[in-house]
């Protein structure tokens, strides 16, 4: 039967908006079960803290739970590699960091291309690192610790959770940009590491805000400096290693990621509420008690900083030869 070309025209333009109008429901629709977000580290850390934090505000701004998963191993890459494995849906997310922009160069086989296979959600929040040394430490400041490093070269062991991990590169950024030359001592994880640290057993350690703060505050450690590019609200008084190192800049971010073929309405309606949480007041302030600020930004915002992020750290990596361990 040949149909009328009018009659035609307007099954056609009906059939063809048949997939926009599907996803526009979808998107209204979501979420109609629970959301999974997951994180890569072990339960009671910063990034597991953060998660927690944003899952319980989507969870009541969106009627759905939205429930932390965490799937530590091999420095993250389990729990990232069952997000790029699972249904772009929405219903599966990552609590996406650092990590794993450096794991894209320290890492010679990944069963994934993070950059390829995670779609940018929204950035949440931005943490320093602070270079804090035990207290007989002879200097005092930036200048004079990189004085003393370099009238003793090769006398500094700087402590870190492993290799690789953020504040192994951010130690080695800073060797690479002062020319000192500092030993690094690899442990499996932060806390040894400070454990040590504090008993006096290594000099210095470019330790996350939130591992280190309270010992900061208590006098048993002595900070000489943030990481970041500005000022941390937490530790106001403290000036940043780049006040004395030009461009130094080394920060622990995380934000929500998720598998490659989510659809963008439900990418864009989980970075509105992310930001509508990053602009409230007492959402703020939760974050800077673990001495982080806000990210925030649009989605195209985060895919930049991974890019960067990425980029930047493949550098460190790759000069300073760090192999996983």
């Amino acid at each position: 039967m040949k149909l009328p070309r009018r009659k035609f025209l307007h099954l056609a333009a009906g059939a063809a908006a048949l997939p926009v109008m599907s996803r526009i429901a979808r998107a209204q629709a979501y979420p109609s079960r629970p959301v999974r977000i997951v994180v890569g580290f072990p339960p009671g850390g910063s990034v597991d803290i953060t998660a927690r934090l944003i899952g319980q505000w989507l969870s009541e701004r969106l009627g759905q739970p939205f429930v932390i998963e965490n799937r530590p191993g091999a420095g993250t890459n389990v729990g990232t590699e069952a997000v790029v494995r699972a249904s772009g849906d929405g219903y599966t997310l990552l609590l996406a960091s650092q990590t794993n922009a450096v794991n894209a160069t320290l890492y010679d086989k990944l069963n994934y291309n993070f950059i390829r296979d995670i779609a940018p959600v929204v950035g949440i929040s931005r943490e320093p690192n602070v270079v804090v040394v035990n207290p007989s430490f002879p200097a005092k400041t930036v200048p004079e610790f990189i004085a003393y490093a370099k009238a003793n070269p090769g006398s500094i062991n700087f402590a870190s959770g492993g290799n690789g991990s953020p504040p192994h590169v951010s130690g080695e950024l800073f060797k690479m940009m002062t020319g000192v030359n500092m030993t690094h001592v690899p442990y499996r994880g932060g806390a040894p590491a400070l454990t040590d640290l504090l008993a006096g057993q290594v000099q210095v350690q470019f330790a996350t805000m939130s591992s280190s703060i309270e010992y900061i505050r208590a006098r048993k450690l002595h900070a000489l400096a943030v990481t970041t590019a500005t000022r941390s609200d937490a530790l106001p008084d403290l000036p940043t290693v780049g006040d004395f190192v030009p461009g130094y800049e080394a920060s622990f971010w995380g934000g929500i990621g998720a598998p490659r073929k989510t659809p963008a309405e439900i990418i864009g309606s989980l970075n509105r509420e992310v930001n509508a949480a990053l602009a409230d007041p007492k959402f703020k302030a939760r974050l800077s008690d673990q001495g982080s600020t806000v990210l925030a930004g649009s989605s195209a915002d985060f895919e930049r900083l991974i890019a960067d992020e990425t980029e930047k750290w493949g550098k460190v990596i790759r000069a300073a030869g760090i192999k996983a361990d």
